[in-house]
């Protein structure tokens, strides 16, 4: 089967053609950048600007399945290029798509496109979405992203939205900020850290979920693609273990980490960091339980054990040369 992906050479992207070509699908690439990282027989790169209806038009043309996956992630609160990408750019790819006879899009969106603060503990599909201004300018555009869209399930496009929870994981040659974290705590540089924790989820899942989501998604559904809640001390603590080092000896309780970082984020805002930004942490302190019953009964969706990630994410750094020392 012809298939097409958008956002191709980036993290999800690279774990979802690989597997694509591994069952014997044939693959358009589109992307600016082209990886090495991915398998090369059966993969056909392709330029494609998700803003210009025709280059997309042209990119999709033959294909039966495409899968979605460009976005720009950023903490920021307001980011006008953000916006652009990770709305019209969701429109623009789904019109081009229904123009020219794709069967079926997925459309990968993101947990951060629902209210995590405000979901009494609990989010599903039916939660509340990031609507409030207050919100970084990320979350705020999946949501408007997936309207974008809806608007054209509308016109007739068979679509289904993926939302990942905390992806992590290898094969990752870009270092995500939770997996350049586990980097840091497997070289043993991370005596201490915040304590809380989040839903993560190995990225070769997401790719694995979102090829179940074009065999068996509803047209118009959500499905939440969850982990595993992992408590981040421990997280790093596992990492530095897989190394053979010693990991934080404590974490920070949350209590004590909502008080420090009105102090903290301006420090490190002047040090060219948001790690430790309000809008980094909120989700961490939300800290709600991901029901992702719904991807698991209709989808088939089957998330491996974090332990088991966290373990391959070091293997993985070790073998391409980025643990160092």
């Amino acid at each position: 089967m012809k298939v097409a992906v958008t956002g191709a050479a980036g993290f999800v992207g690279t774990n979802l053609v690989n597997q694509l070509v591994d069952q014997g699908n044939e693959v358009i690439a589109i992307d600016r950048t082209r990886s090495v990282n991915v398998r090369q027989d059966g993969v056909t790169w392709v330029d494609g600007d998700v803003l210009d209806r025709a280059s997309m038009e042209k990119a999709l043309a033959g294909a039966e399945v495409v899968y979605h996956l460009v976005a720009m992630i950023t903490l920021a609160q307001k980011d006008e290029l953000a916006w652009t990408v990770n709305t019209k750019g969701v429109r623009t790819v789904a019109e081009a798509a229904l123009a020219v006879g794709v069967r079926k899009m997925v459309h990968c969106s993101s947990v951060h496109s629902f209210d995590q603060e405000n979901c009494n503990g609990i989010l599903s599909e039916t939660s509340a979405r990031s609507v409030d201004p207050a919100r970084p300018v990320y979350d705020r555009s999946k949501w408007q992203g997936e309207i974008e869209l809806r608007e054209v399930i509308d016109s007739g496009l068979d679509a289904v939205i993926c939302n990942p929870t905390g992806v992590y994981g290898p094969a990752d040659y870009g270092l995500s900020r939770v997996n350049g974290l586990l980097r840091t705590a497997a070289r043993g540089r991370m005596p201490v850290f915040v304590g809380g924790g989040f839903d993560f989820v190995d990225d070769r899942d997401v790719a694995a979920g979102l090829m179940a989501a074009a065999e068996k998604g509803q047209t118009g559904e959500n499905y939440l693609l969850s982990g595993h809640m992992l408590e981040l001390t421990k997280a790093m603590r596992i990492a530095a273990g897989a190394a053979g080092r010693r990991g934080p000896l404590f974490g920070i309780p949350l209590w004590l980490l909502e008080t420090v970082i009105p102090i903290l984020e301006p420090i490190g805002t002047k040090l060219g960091s948001d790690v430790l930004s309000k809008s980094a942490m909120s989700a961490i302190l939300a800290a709600p339980e991901i029901d992702g019953s719904k991807a698991r009964a209709e989808l088939g969706y089957a998330p491996r054990p974090a332990e088991e990630t966290i373990r391959d994410l070091i293997a993985f750094l070790v073998s391409s040369g980025q643990l160092g020392s």
